[in-house]
């Protein structure tokens, strides 16, 4: 098993600061979400201020295949899109939700966030969809304390989705991140309490229950990044990034 990454406090703050500016980006592109907008205006938006937070975008760049990296600087994904979802000419439509994630990079260090939001009005399943999805990751971040085991996350995610009607997605997972976008450990938002690794403070995790209204099966899409629920249902995706102390967890991209 893959050593846990322990930050120190100038990592942590370097860590912080980041995610204070996914925070600010998820909070400005709420007021631009409607119907009728494009999301690769969302992804402009988005870009625009990252930088003049004299950051980067995480995302825009990434992946392990040269030929197919990830071309924007955030992931727009609209109702069956799970994750990924690549901005361009896609009008939104009233009704509709859209997952939005973001990534900084700022002093070499890392912050991660992700929302959903409503366009227009949309309907009540929606609505429970993504309300028992955000639920679900506050559940998640209560078990993230010192002393407790890494899949007391997952159980509690898992049990809050499923007692709703709803499904976890297991082949997407959470996961640490520091000094790099993706570290040890992998964060499923599914498992057995009091299993996996000990958590210690000084662990800054990634916490990303994707719930889907139906199945919990998705695919990747034939551009290598867009991940679909198999039967078409809607699907919702909260992150945040949080920090193990010994007072207990500190949600870094949380803001007022």
């Amino acid at each position: 098993m893959a050593k846990i990454p322990i930050k120190t406090y100038k990592e942590i703050e370097y860590i912080r600061a980041s995610c204070r500016i996914v925070a600010e980006v998820l909070k400005i592109l709420e007021k631009y979400i409607q119907p009728g907008v494009l999301t690769k205006e969302l992804d402009e938006i988005a870009e625009e201020y990252i930088y003049s937070c004299g950051a980067e975008p995480a995302f825009k760049g990434y992946g392990s295949d040269e030929k197919n990296l990830f071309p924007a600087s955030v992931c727009t994904s609209v109702d069956d899109e799970v994750v990924h979802g690549i901005p361009g000419n896609r009008q939104l439509q009233n009704g509709e939700i859209i997952s939005i994630d973001v990534g900084v990079k700022k002093n070499q260090y890392y912050g991660d966030g992700a929302c959903t939001y409503r366009v227009g009005n949309v309907s009540e399943e929606k609505e429970r969809l993504m309300r028992v999805t955000q639920e679900s990751l506050f559940k998640g971040i209560e078990q993230a304390q010192s002393g407790n085991r890494l899949h007391n996350i997952s159980a509690a995610i898992q049990l809050h989705v499923e007692s709703a009607g709803f499904s976890v997605v297991r082949k997407l997972v959470g996961h640490g991140i520091g000094r790099e976008l993706h570290e040890e450990p992998a964060v499923p938002n599914f498992g057995k309490a009091r299993t996996g690794p000990l958590l210690q403070s000084g662990v800054t995790l990634a916490i990303e229950p994707m719930v889907s209204y139906g199945t919990y099966d998705v695919y990747n899409s034939a551009d290598g990044w867009v991940w679909r629920t198999s039967d078409g249902t809607p699907s919702a995706h909260f992150e945040h990034t949080v920090l193990i102390t010994d007072n207990g967890p500190e949600i870094l991209t949380l803001i007022s």
